[in-house]
């Protein structure tokens, strides 16, 4: 579909929808072709925190079990 700028611009949130359907909506200046509507391929997910809770268990005690580590890195 192609229309032109001022239809654009009085009907713009028909043609973002329409869009954002799957239709191909070019926009024009006497009859050149401008831009095309195209929605955005979906954004990263935000990472959701503690998805793995309770499916595993640590059993470390960190002070005992990486006592050398942790004062081969902070030395007193």
């Amino acid at each position: 579909m192609q229309v032109n700028l001022h239809d654009a611009k009085t009907h713009l949130s028909r043609y973002v929808d329409q869009a954002l359907e799957g239709e191909e909506v070019v926009i024009a200046r006497a009859g050149h072709p401008l831009v095309k509507l195209v929605p955005l391929a979906p954004g990263r997910q935000q990472r959701r925190l503690g998805f793995l809770r309770g499916q595993a268990v640590i059993e470390a005690h960190l002070k005992t079990d990486f006592d050398a580590d942790i004062e081969a890195m902070f030395p007193s």
